[in-house]
């Protein structure tokens, strides 16, 4: 049996219930994907972005939605060495990917202030631009459970706001397009065993301007990196923390909360009060 052919039998047949169940679950909740829907399956090269592309490969044979992939490789200026690592593992798995180049990390290696914000601003709207020439209507982001509620806490914890990633997103700048986060449900440590039980290699960080490009799993000092630390620290003390966390956002309850910003405009639990 070919390599590629191996792995996605692994998704529906060994990861059933830890990927595909919960692709497919996150698919269905969030309304992810509708019929004619054209979507770019954005990849970076690294473990989540090539596990989208293959789960979204199964789910257009075996659905029953009728949609249209792309499968996008924006090249922000990898070396030689990351670049081919990307085409190989595309090659392997057969994913028939599409690869444009930009200038990106030359761009950001002159800003001394938040030069990851704006790559990541950058590295998004050429995305979108990209897929919106090809004629689609969504792109597809790898950001998985564990990226959520990272986000949740670092909203929390350096911005003072209660915020999270969304599933999906209407884009402000490209009128007709969305975002969307299939694997919104699936846990990093299921991607990461599924990547090494199929003997998989892919880029961690090609990033030129921090020199930290590598193989496997390893983190460096990032913000998300602190979240990932303290959340293991919660668990220890209580293994249901990570999904009280997702679930926080999913059961607000506005009567008890202070203040809230709807369609930018901000309200407080004093405007109607005295109603009651």
């Amino acid at each position: 049996m070919e390599k590629y052919k191996e792995v996605e039998r692994s998704i529906i047949k060994k990861y059933r219930k830890k990927i595909w169940s919960k692709f497919i679950k996150g698919i269905k909740e969030y309304e992810l994907i509708k019929e004619g829907d054209k979507i770019a399956v954005c990849i970076s090269g690294g473990k989540d972005s090539m596990l989208l592309a293959k789960c979204m490969q199964e789910l257009q044979v075996h659905g029953h939605i009728k949609f249209d992939l792309e499968f996008l490789v924006m090249d922000p200026g990898y070396n030689e060495y990351n670049r081919k690592i990307i085409e190989d593992n595309a090659k392997l798995l057969n994913i028939p990917i599409t690869i444009f180049e930009t200038k990106i990390y030359d761009i950001v290696a002159e800003i001394d202030e938040s030069p990851c914000y704006l790559c990541a601003r950058m590295r998004r709207g050429y995305l979108y631009k990209h897929a919106q020439r090809l004629g689609c209507n969504k792109i597809a982001l790898g950001h998985h459970f564990d990226d959520v509620i990272e986000t949740i806490l670092m909203s929390m914890l350096y911005n003072g706001q209660l915020k999270t990633m969304m599933p999906k997103l209407h884009s402000q700048n490209y009128e007709g397009m969305e975002v969307i986060r299939p694997l919104y449900l699936i846990r990093e440590q299921d991607i990461i065993t599924w990547q090494n039980s199929n003997e998989l290699k892919f880029i961690k960080c090609a990033c030129r301007l921090t020199e930290n490009c590598m193989l496997g799993d390893s983190g460096g000092g990032s913000k998300r990196q602190e979240m990932k630390v303290l959340i293991k620290k919660f668990r220890k003390m209580n293994p249901n923390i990570e999904l009280n966390i997702f679930r926080s956002v999913h059961n607000v309850n506005l009567n008890t909360i202070i203040g809230y910003e709807k369609d930018g405009i901000e309200k407080s639990f004093l405007d109607d009060y005295d109603e009651l």
